[in-house]
């Protein structure tokens, strides 16, 4: 489970030795059929095994999202597919709980503490994967038309405030997470590339939704494809 792994990752963290140490800023453009994304972060990494090739780290994200004409969909698991168990990748959604909040030109940021991993597969090139973990989510409120069936209304939403990662629709808020390729350019400098997984969340200003109970949280999920640049801060062995 997501939790559970993030729990693990931070144990590993705290007590790991004889490792070399790494700091890393890097630049993200993210873009898909009428969205984009500007993320900035931050990441301090742990070198660990003989080989020092397996990297894990903590950090911090800023992402920035842009889009157009974006649904929004009913957000909380308990309505999704009616469960909140750990098993909840496991189940389909219940379509019929399921409605829509169409966002004409939604705008959110989010900022998150990270948890990284990556792997140095050659001099060159190391493959990594990040997830957001925690933080907060904030921007203007927008105006979208709720939809149910053949029924709309229209309500100002604003977005969802706490952010946090545990499993599936069971998350909350917006989170960002990507698998990329790495390839240095430079002692410091590096260019990545690779697919960014978004969740974005905006809430009603009323519960809209009312069948099967009510609900005010509607859930985007984007897949962009993603290019950045990395700057290697300072290492210490």
């Amino acid at each position: 489970m997501k939790f559970s792994f993030a729990g693990l990752f931070f144990l590993i963290a705290g007590y790991c030795s004889a490792q070399r140490i790494s700091n890393y800023a890097d630049v993200t453009f993210g873009a898909a059929k009428y969205q984009g994304t500007f993320a900035v972060s931050y990441v301090h990494f742990w070198n660990l095994g003989a080989s020092q090739k397996l990297g894990i780290g903590i950090g911090g994200r800023f992402t920035s999202y842009l889009g157009a004409n974006q649904y929004y969909i009913t957000a909380p698991a308990s309505l999704t597919s009616e469960s909140t168990s750990p098993l909840i990748i496991f189940k389909d959604n219940i379509t019929t709980n399921i409605d829509t909040f169409l966002v004409k030109s939604p705008q959110l940021n989010c900022l998150n503490l990270s948890i990284n991993i990556d792997y140095q597969v050659s001099s060159k090139i190391t493959a990594g994967f990040n997830i957001d973990a925690i933080g907060f989510s904030f921007g203007a409120s927008r105006s979208g038309n709720y939809i149910n069936g053949p029924v709309g209304k229209m309500a100002n939403a604003s977005p969802t405030l706490f952010n946090i990662l545990l499993v599936s629709d069971n998350d909350n808020g917006g989170l960002n997470s990507e698998f990329f390729v790495r390839y240095s350019l430079s002692d410091k400098w590096s260019l990545k590339a690779g697919a960014q997984f978004l969740f974005t969340e905006y809430t009603t200003t009323v519960k809209v939704q009312q069948f099967p109970q009510e609900n005010d949280r509607f859930r985007n999920k984007s897949l962009l494809a993603c290019i950045g640049f990395t700057y290697r801060l300072k290492q210490k062995t």
